[in-house]
């Protein structure tokens, strides 16, 4: 499969240009540190990052530790999934042979279904025996789902015998979830003995973006360092706002005081790079996915006059959660677009372990450079990489694939880390 690449418009000029050809000198040095930082804080065992790309700077948006979309990935990288895979299951669970997988509660996704099966093949490829669990209630006897590709998704009742859980006679060595738990931590996961990855505690039920960005602002400095960068280059701004109500409107000033700064704070950045685009802040719910609960606004105004649709909209999340607490973050352009309807891009890099495994580009022909693509109507395009993302070549121009892409695994393992760190914590 050979996937078009998208056109970056701003790519031969400006900071991105110098921030390519910094990433490309320093390589060595990036690697390096790189390693130094994974011998320090291992790897989460999964991970997808969102990415922007706006021409002077690259910045992730978004860091999932459930990843649900290996069916968009190349087919011609799954030796690299199936190599980082066995890495990360030696460190986690060195014994492993079994490996049951935990699905989230959605399962009626067709999509979602296919990237279930996906994983579990990665698994199978590299040598143990996967199985599917759900823990819909509907589900009390195995469930055989065929899907678009031709292929069929299992999906069995999780079961709990003492300390372990299972499904019959298949008791697994590791439980991997691939649940975000934001509908709170099953009591049936709860005081396992067997090794469940990511924890419990990685779930929306009682992780925020903002102590994410928190450690990324952290990490991207750090890394600015060894290459000598802005790290505003290679992070977006990001702040908590204290609890809000968009149903009630409470809150709603100190969120519009919160906006008004940070439009100011992008906009000194904006002029000290000449930088001629309009400032915007997006404001997201502090936990859970989908693209749920969040906005684009470009004025404190536009958050005190949201009418009763868009605060009904803000106000609810995945699993019918309330949203109470937003982030409120620099708002990245992308400036990608793809094919002849010009349909804005964004890239979204998958990993295993430490390692860089793939990616596609989140497409959407209905919104814009300033939005959220990760809405109803969008599509995915497998990144075809020409060599993989950490074997650049230097002479090539930055809007090449290599170079392009060997940026986006560097700033997806800056957010990596910054995973690795908060899950520590």
């Amino acid at each position: 499969m050979i996937s078009r690449v998208p056109h970056l418009t701003t790519a031969l000029k400006g900071p991105l240009l110098q921030l390519e050809n910094d990433l490309l000198t320093n390589k060595t040095q990036v690697e390096t540190w790189l390693r130094e930082q994974w011998l320090q804080t291992p790897a989460p065992f999964y991970a997808s990052v969102d990415l922007r790309n706006a021409g002077f700077k690259v910045a992730p948006v978004d860091t999932n530790l459930f990843p649900a979309g290996f069916n968009n990935l190349n087919p011609a990288f799954m030796p690299l999934c199936i190599q980082a895979v066995q890495a990360a299951v030696e460190r986690a669970c060195p014994r492993a042979r079994r490996v049951l997988i935990i699905a989230e509660q959605h399962t009626r996704n067709l999509f979602y279904l296919e990237s279930l099966e996906t994983l579990r093949d990665i698994f199978e490829k590299a040598g143990m025996e996967a199985r599917i669990a759900s823990l819909r209630d509907d589900i009390d006897a195995p469930l055989a789902i065929e899907l678009p590709s031709g292929k069929t998704c299992l999906l069995e009742p999780l079961e709990r015998q003492g300390n372990r859980v299972g499904l019959g006679d298949f008791s697994p060595c590791l439980v991997l979830l691939n649940n975000d738990l934001s509908a709170g931590r099953p009591e049936i996961l709860e005081g396992l003995e067997q090794q469940v990855i990511p924890p419990l505690s990685a779930g929306w039920s009682t992780r925020k973006k903002s102590d994410h960005f928190i450690h990324y602002h952290q990490v991207a400095q750090e890394f600015a360092k060894q290459i000598d960068i802005d790290p505003w280059l290679v992070s977006p701004l990001s702040l908590q706002c204290g609890e809000v109500d968009f149903k009630d409107r409470s809150g709603s000033e100190c969120l519009a005081k919160n906006v008004e700064a940070m439009l100011t704070s992008i906009q000194q950045k904006y002029d000290e790079y000449g930088i001629e685009h309009e400032p915007f802040v997006v404001v997201k719910s502090d936990s859970g996915t989908y693209g749920m609960g969040i906005m684009t606004v470009k004025s404190p105004e536009e958050v005190l006059s949201l009418n009763r649709k868009q605060r009904n909209k803000m106000a609810s999340a995945k699993e019918g959660l309330v949203v109470e607490n937003v982030l409120v973050q620099e708002g990245v352009y992308t400036f990608e677009t793809i094919g002849e309807e010009q349909a804005v891009a964004e890239p979204v890099i998958y990993m295993m372990d430490h390692f860089v495994v793939g990616g596609f580009y989140r497409v959407h022909t209905g919104r814009g450079v300033n939005e959220n693509l990760n809405a109803p109507g969008m599509h995915f395009e497998p990144l075809a990489f020409a060599q993989p993302c950490n074997t650049p070549e230097k002479d090539e121009t930055p809007d090449s694939e290599p170079n392009r892409f060997y940026a986006y695994g560097v700033i997806a393992r800056l957010a990596l880390l910054a995973a690795a760190r908060e899950l520590a914590d």
